[in-house]
């Protein structure tokens, strides 16, 4: 099994003693119980990594790691954003955990006509700020050391401008000629996907995102959920684009 990651924000210098304290050194010493001599890998969840061994223990919250050379994971490519749609209750959640775990580099927010939730005010801040924890959450159990951006809730015009420039753009929908499956995809640059709400994507919006460049196209023979389309495309494209390779 592959060691556990967990997160220093601080990930700096070179081999040597390194103090993981507050709620990773807790969750480390008090909830993972790492005794002296296991592996970790610490990363600051932006691509900078090292892997280490605890030598010894300190209290309920600080674990002491000698840490090896701090490397750099570089940049994925094509990198793969996925435009999510705001679905109800904790599926948002769902979606981005599960994203994160097939390896997205990127999800934005939407907020799109027929979302039936939507983000005002504290609680947009408060949902915001679930999105992004999940995301951390997932990419430390999955073993990542660059965890996806969350972005800020987009408006549909901002949407449209992303996908604008995007090098290959599309949109799930039923009303698609074409599979993903089959789509010529770059081999860099970057990927955007646009996944609808419960209610679907409007014609306004399929109208203003097909003259952005992003044309409907189809996953496959069953309709899936808002919040698994996303998932269930992006382990497509990881794999035709050779990143799963």
């Amino acid at each position: 099994m592959t060691a556990p990651v967990f997160v220093a924000d601080r990930l700096e210098g070179g081999p040597g003693p390194f103090v993981l304290d507050g709620a990773e050194g807790r969750h480390a010493v008090s909830v993972k119980r790492l005794q002296t001599g296991e592996r970790v890998v610490l990363t600051d969840g932006a691509g900078r990594w090292a892997e280490g061994e605890v030598s010894a223990t300190e209290g309920k919250d600080r674990l002491v790691v000698r840490l090896g050379p701090v490397t750099e994971e570089p940049p994925p490519s094509p990198r793969i954003t996925v435009v999510q749609a705001l679905p109800k209750g904790d599926r948002g959640e769902l979606a981005v955990e599960t994203m994160t775990e097939v390896g997205v580099d990127a999800i934005v927010p939407w907020a799109a006509s027929r979302c039936i939730t939507q983000w005002r005010g504290e609680r947009g801040l408060k949902a915001l700020g679930k999105w992004r924890a999940t995301a951390r959450e997932a990419g430390k159990q999955s073993r990542r050391v660059r965890f996806p951006e969350v972005a800020d809730a987009a408006t549909t015009r901002q949407v449209a401008a992303l996908l604008a420039g995007a090098d290959f753009a599309a949109v799930l929908h039923e009303s698609g000629r074409e599979r993903l499956a089959t789509a010529e995809l770059p081999a860099r640059g970057e990927i955007v996907l646009v996944v609808g709400p419960e209610g679907g994507v409007s014609p306004e919006e399929l109208a203003l995102f097909a003259e952005a460049g992003a044309g409907p196209y189809v996953l496959g023979p069953t309709v899936l959920r808002t919040s698994t389309a996303g998932t269930a495309a992006a382990a497509l494209l990881l794999g035709r684009t050779g990143r799963w390779s």
